[in-house]
C-alpha cells in the first residue's frame, strides 16, 4: 500500500479515513525533514546557551517563571509526560487513536515545533506498525490543547503506559519491543511538542464529520422512502421554490429528493390527494439542507486545523525566533463542534417525527404501528419509542460545551475551550442519530410494503435503497426481536451500502 506523504500542509479528510480505518502507512516528505532538522538546531542552540525560552528552559503554565538548566531539560520533558497523563474513562477506539497519531505527526511535520526527527519517526513507526496507545477519552480542557490524552500517547514512546498491539492490550514497553521499535529518550522541547495541541478534538471531529456527511445522504434517502410510503407531494421540491431562497444545500437536497423519487408512482402532485404535506415532508430541503450547510462549515474548519501547528512555543527558523502564542486553544473547533452537534441532532429530530407519521394510523392511513395484526403484534410501536429516547438524549448532549470554560493552572490558563468535550458530544449524537435514521429506513420499507405490493412503483433511487434493505432485513409479518433488525439497518448505514448503491444508479448525492 502506497504511503501518504506528510508535509503538514496537504492532509485531507479522505487521508484521515484511509489511515484511521484502512491502516494506510505514512512517511515524511523531504522538505518536511529539512524543516524539522532546521527547527531542532535552533532548540539545541537555545539549550546550550541556557537562554530563557518557555517550555525549553522553563517550567510550564504557572511554572513558566521557573528556569530549567540544560542538565535538567530531559528530566523536565519526561516529568511533563508522566505528570500530565491523567486521563480517565473508557479508551478511544483504535480508529480515533490512529487519527490522533496521524494529526500529531502532520502538525510536527510543519517544522515549527522543534522536535527531533528521530523522535517523530518513532511515532510514525508506531502508527505504521500498529502500536496503538491506550488513550482515555476524558481529561482534556481543550487548552493548552489536549494535554492529558496526548500524554498517554507519549507514555508508550518512552516505555510507559499501555498499548494495543496485534489485538492485545499490554504494557507500553512490551508493545514497543514486540513491534521492534526503539524507545525515545525525550530531549528539550519534545515532550511539550508532542502533547501541546488539538489533535484529539480534531481527530474525533474529523471522523464525526466524515460520517455526518454520509449520514446526511442517508437522511435524504430515508426521507424519500417515507415520502413515497405516505404518497407525499413533490411540488414542494421544485427548483423554482429553492432558487427563490438560494441556500446551497437546501437546493441540493431538493434536487436529491427529486432524483431519488424520479419515475415514482407513489408520490403525488399538489391537489391530487392533498394540497400540501406536513412540515416533516414538505420542509425536508430546508431542514436537511441547513444541517448539511453546518456540516460543510465544520469540514472547512477541521481541514484548516488538521494542517495547522497547534503547539507552543513555535520556532521560526528564518527569523531564528521562538514565539510563545496560543495556537493550542481549541476555541475555533469548540464552537464548530457545538454547531455540528446541533446540526446532526436536527437530522434525528425530523427523522423521528417522520417515523411517528408512519406508525400513527391517523396520520398515515396505514395499519397502526405498521403491523397488519395489531393487538397480538406491536409492530413498530417501541421502535418509535427508542427513536424518541435517542432524540431526547441528543437534546441534552447538544448543550454547548464551549460556554463552560473553567480556569486552570493557578489562573494562568484562565479561559479554556472544552473543545474535546464538544467533539465527543458530537460523536455521541452522531451515534444516536444513525440509529434513528436506521429505524426510519426500516419503518419506511415496511410502510411501502403495506402501501403497495409493487416495488416497481418506487422511484429510481428509492428502488435501489428499498432492495438493499430487503436484501438484509425481511418484511415484518409477525413480531420478532427488533433490535436485531435495527442493528442490521445500522450496518447498512455504517458500511455505506445504501449510499454507494444509490449513487451508482442516479449519480452523486451532495
Amino acid at each position: 500500500m502506497k504511503k501518504i506523504n506528510l508535509n503538514g500542509d496537504n492532509l485531507s479528510l479522505k487521508n484521515i479515513i484511509e489511515v484511521a480505518r484502512n491502516s494506510r502507512p505514512v512517511k515524511l516528505g523531504e522538505e518536511a525533514i529539512q524543516k524539522i532538522n532546521d527547527a531542532r538546531a535552533i532548540v539545541d542552540e537555545f539549550v546550550e546557551k541556557e537562554e530563557v525560552v518557555y517550555g525549553i528552559t522553563t517550567g510550564f503554565g504557572e511554572l513558566s517563571e521557573v528556569f530549567i538548566s540544560k542538565d535538567q531539560t530531559e528530566d523536565l520533558q519526561h516529568n511533563l509526560i508522566k505528570s500530565h497523563a491523567c486521563g480517565v474513562g473508557e479508551c478511544f477506539e483504535q480508529e480515533v487513536v490512529r487519527a490522533i497519531m496521524l494529526l500529531r505527526i502532520n502538525a510536527l511535520a510543519k517544522g515549527v515545533s522543534g522536535i527531533r526527527l528521530q523522535a517523530l519517526e518513532t511515532l510514525i513507526e508506531m502508527l505504521n506498525k500498529g502500536v496503538h496507545p491506550v488513550i482515555p477519552e476524558k481529561g482534556s480542557l481543550g487548552a493548552s490543547g489536549d494535554l492529558a490524552p496526548l500524554a498517554h500517547m507519549v507514555l508508550v514512546m518512552i516505555g510507559e503506559g499501555e498499548a494495543f498491539y496485534e489485538g492485545k492490550r499490554m504494557h507500553g514497553q512490551k508493545a514497543m519491543q514486540k513491534a521492534g521499535i526503539e524507545l525515545v529518550q525525550l530531549k528539550a522541547k519534545e515532550g511539550l511538542a508532542l502533547i501541546n495541541g488539538t489533535p484529539v478534538m480534531t481527530a474525533v471531529g474529523a471522523l464525526t464529520v466524515y460520517d455526518a456527511i454520509n449520514l446526511s445522504k442517508l437522511a435524504d434517502i430515508s426521507s424519500a422512502l417515507t415520502l413515497e410510503a405516505l404518497n407525499g407531494v413533490t411540488d414542494a421540491f421544485d427548483e423554482k421554490v429553492h432558487k427563490a431562497r438560494p441556500h446551497k444545500y437546501q437546493i441540493t437536497c431538493a434536487e436529491n429528493l427529486l432524483r431519488l423519487t424520479e419515475d415514482s408512482d407513489m408520490t403525488t402532485r399538489q391537489g391530487e390527494l392533498r394540497v400540501q404535506d406536513a412540515y416533516t415532508l414538505r420542509c425536508i430541503p430546508q431542514i436537511h439542507g441547513a444541517s448539511r450547510d453546518a456540516i460543510d462549515y465544520a469540514q472547512e474548519k477541521i481541514e484548516i486545523e488538521m494542517n495547522s501547528a497547534t503547539d507552543n512555543p513555535l520556532i521560526f527558523t528564518e527569523e531564528k525566533e521562538v514565539i510563545s502564542g496560543g495556537n493550542f486553544h481549541g476555541q475555533p473547533l469548540a464552537l464548530t463542534f457545538d454547531f455540528l452537534s446541533t446540526a446532526i441532532s436536527e437530522l434525528a429530530n425530523v427523522s423521528e417525527r417522520r417515523i411517528e407519521r408512519l406508525v400513527n394510523p391517523r396520520l398515515s392511513g396505514l395499519p397502526p404501528f405498521l403491523t397488519e395484526e395489531g393487538g397480538v403484534n406491536s409492530g413498530f410501536m417501541i421502535s418509535q419509542y427508542t427513536s424518541a429516547s435517542l432524540v431526547s438524549e441528543n437534546k441534552v448532549l447538544a448543550h454547548p460545551a464551549s460556554v463552560d470554560s473553567i480556569p486552570s493552572s493557578a489562573n494562568k490558563e484562565d479561559h479554556v475551550s472544552m473543545g474535546t468535550t464538544a467533539a465527543r458530544q458530537a460523536k455521541d449524537i452522531l451515534y444516536n442519530t444513525s440509529r434513528v435514521i436506521a429505524v426510519e429506513l426500516l419503518a419506511a420499507a415496511q410502510a411501502i410494503d403495506l402501501n403497495s405490493s409493487q416495488v416497481e412503483d418506487l422511484g429510481k433511487g428509492t428502488t435501489v435503497a428499498y432492495k438493499k434493505i430487503r436484501e438484509k432485513i425481511d418484511k415484518l409479518d409477525q413480531d420478532r426481536v427488533m433490535y436485531k433488525d435495527i442493528n442490521k439497518s445500522v450496518e447498512l448505514i455504517e458500511d455505506e451500502v445504501i449510499v454507494k448503491a444509490v449513487e451508482e444508479e442516479i449519480g452523486q448525492l451532495e
